[in-house]
């Protein structure tokens, strides 16, 4: 093999582990259409305190996700700041990341905002579990994301 070879496969291998260093962090998406929060507005859950669908005319793209707003006011705040209302553990069940350590979906309506953060859940059913205990699963998915979300 030249020494030319193996420097540019060096450099290759390098550049990869750079990407991968600043890819996008993992967001949970609806399969087909690869909307974040099935289409709900992010924003909303923190002005309305509810759950509110988004619509295709304010959408942008954030993230490898495609986020959805009810309004361009709405649209425009996230873009000011998306990591202020971007869903904690990248969207999955806040229950499931911090009590089982695993990746599960979620119902959009299953929200809670503590401290200025959205988590979301699985169901209502589950929100009302997770809320019960709601700091130590906080504490516990804090711990687990971050290995968590790089097996995916």
């Amino acid at each position: 093999m030249s020494r030319s070879f193996v420097a540019r496969a060096a450099a290759l291998l390098l550049a990869g582990a750079a990407l991968a260093a600043h890819a996008a962090p993992l967001i949970n998406q609806s399969r087909f259409s690869h909307l974040a929060v099935d289409g709900y507005d992010v924003v909303a859950y923190q002005t309305e305190q509810r759950a509110v669908e988004g619509k295709a005319e304010f959408q942008t793209r954030w993230h490898d996700a495609h986020w959805r707003f009810a309004s361009a006011a709405h649209l425009a705040a996230f873009k000011a700041d998306p990591e202020r209302y971007a869903p904690q553990y990248g969207g999955y069940c806040a229950y499931a990341v911090g009590a089982k350590n695993e990746l599960v979906d979620i119902d959009p309506e299953a929200f809670t905002v503590v401290d200025g953060k959205l988590y979301l859940n699985y169901s209502p059913k589950i929100r009302a579990q997770w809320d019960a205990d709601r700091a130590r699963y906080i504490e516990a998915a804090d711990r687990n994301w971050p290995a968590l979300s790089q097996r995916h």
